[in-house]
């Protein structure tokens, strides 16, 4: 018995990858129509094995998107089709439960229903003492339109379904025509996928940092899409020359606060004073986005909620995990992401952190009042600054799969004075945590293996360029004993440095481990 799952997407990458990942497990093929996304929506699902991958070339709307996918199921004659939103609220591991009444009761069509929510009636068809027809308030549908939609429908139902979804959502009108055929329906009671999550948000002051230097382009976009449980965002406008402040002016929004730099500071400084004025104003979790639109505000949750839950102090996004979440990152960019990522493991001490350049973070007001801000690297590599501060403190960090979002910004960054800056102050903020961590705030001798480690490694490289061309090119005679001390060097070198990680690894984790206890203390007290 054939069954198809129709995944119906627009601008659904949030959730897309875990949806279709849970989903095979319950049918045979999965059909994805992408209705004109433009976020990493089809690059997701092209991604991944199995996926059939259909794309409207405009909006057509979510009825339309249903009927193309019905039509490309039709084509594998299935014997059940699956309807399954990527929005979060369809939970695929209750599949099984749609399809059992079709298989062991010959329901024709079975639709989930969420305890506590009316959001997919069973019966939408109530016949009065005349035997007329009574249509439930279309405000009705509308509201609760995101919870429906997750159905089952045998064959027996194909030829009847209309997809008419001008008058009431789509949802409700193919079991109004199922209905409408004398065809059974079914209710079964489901869970939801992503636990509501929007109620706890509400309950803590957040606040969005915003830097922004000539976004007259974006920053609309990017400020309209802050999600309503934001309690403030900070823009901070740094000296631009085009209409980005005539831009925030005309933003009416009374969560808007914008702070104007005349001198162009750099974008960490921006986020330092943003985060400054998050503290003073007393958010409670503080958030950096991109001014350009390129951080998508449906992450948010999964930035915010780990902090909430007391998971972590700090998290941040990841787009290196896995395929599906790099699309429109060129080879270049991921290649210098990857060698940033490895000299970062090394300078902060967090060896489980991926994709240190990436801006789209969010902090607890604990974290960002217990590290030295006032210091914070006012270039590019801020965010690695940041990293390096949390772990010298014992704060927790976490990583958040997330797509990269590449749409009409241009980057500003000159890569060669990028790396260049990056990289001296790495090492500079790599020594400050070694003195801080290690022979400040506490001891460990960690600190004497990495400095053998960067005396003697360097030594035995230019020993052996010295040996190499001296024998090669000069002709100088060499003692036959000149290499074995060479290897001496830097095999004892190595392994000084990668006891040095080993050591380093063993302590921030025991640190994070002692932050989660005392948390949980606290928590419990």
């Amino acid at each position: 018995m054939t069954i198809v799952a129709v995944i119906p997407a627009h601008n659904e990458e949030v959730y897309l990858r875990d949806i279709i990942k849970k989903a095979r497990s319950y049918v045979d093929e999965i059909i994805v129509v992408d209705d004109f996304s433009d976020d990493a929506t089809a690059f997701i699902a092209t991604s991944m094995d199995d996926v059939n991958l259909v794309r409207h070339d405009r909006f057509l709307g979510k009825a339309e998107a249903l009927r193309t996918g019905f039509q490309e199921a039709y084509k594998l004659k299935p014997k059940i089709i699956v309807t399954l939103y990527p929005n979060g609220c369809h939970n695929p591991d209750e599949i099984p439960k749609l399809l059992e009444p079709i298989f062991w009761l010959q329901s024709d069509v079975v639709t989930g229903e969420l305890k506590g929510h009316e959001s997919m009636p069973v019966v939408l068809i109530d016949k009065n003492g005349k035997g007329q027809q009574t249509i439930v308030e279309d405000t009705f549908y509308i509201s609760e339109s995101r919870y429906a939609g997750f159905s089952a429908f045998s064959s027996n139902t194909f030829d009847v379904l209309k997809f008419d979804g001008t008058q009431v959502p789509v949802e409700y009108s193919l079991l109004k025509d199922v209905q409408d055929a004398g065809l059974d329906v079914k209710g079964v009671e489901v869970s939801i996928f992503v636990s509501a999550e929007n109620a706890v948000l509400h309950e803590h002051k957040i606040g969005v940092v915003i830097p922004a230097y000539n976004e007259e382009k974006l920053i609309r976009a990017t400020v309209e899409g802050i999600p309503p449980y934001v309690s403030r965002i900070f823009v901070i406008n740094d000296a631009s020359i085009d209409s980005t402040a005539q831009v925030l002016e005309s933003i009416k929004d009374p969560r808007l606060h914008v702070i104007t730099h005349e001198i162009n500071q750099g974008v960490g400084a921006a986020i330092l004073h943003g985060y400054k004025r998050a503290l003073k104003e007393n958010m409670d979790l503080i958030v950096v986005m991109g001014g350009d639109n390129q951080m998508n505000p449906d992450q948010l949750p999964k930035l915010l909620m780990p902090i909430i839950q007391g998971k972590a102090d700090y998290t941040k996004g990841n787009r290196l995990l896995s395929k599906e979440f790099r699309g429109g990152m060129s080879k270049w960019r991921l290649f210098g992401n990857s060698i940033l990522t490895m000299i970062n493991k090394i300078s902060s001490g967090y060896w489980h952190i991926m994709d240190p350049q990436n801006g789209y973070t969010a902090i607890s007001r604990k974290a960002l009042s217990g590290i030295d801000i006032d210091t914070l690297f006012t270039y590019y590599g801020y965010c690695n600054d940041m990293l390096v501060k949390l772990n010298t403190f014992g704060f927790r960090t976490l990583d958040i799969t997330m797509p990269a979002r590449y749409g009409q910004e241009k980057s500003s960054i000159k890569y060669s004075k990028f790396m260049f800056h990056v990289s001296v102050m790495l090492f500079r903020k790599f020594l400050w945590r070694l003195k801080m961590k290690y022979m400040i705030l506490s001891f460990h001798p960690l600190v004497f293996f990495y400095t053998l480690g960067m005396i003697l490694v360097p030594i035995g490289l230019l020993f052996g360029a010295y040996i190499f061309a001296a024998k090669l090119f000069i002709g100088w005679p060499v003692s036959p004993n000149s290499p074995l001390l060479d290897a001496l060097l830097l095999i004892t070198g190595i392994q000084f440095t990668l006891f040095a990680m080993l050591f380093d690894m063993q302590e921030s984790n025991k640190s994070m481990r002692d932050n989660e206890t005392d948390f949980r203390s606290v928590a419990w007290n």
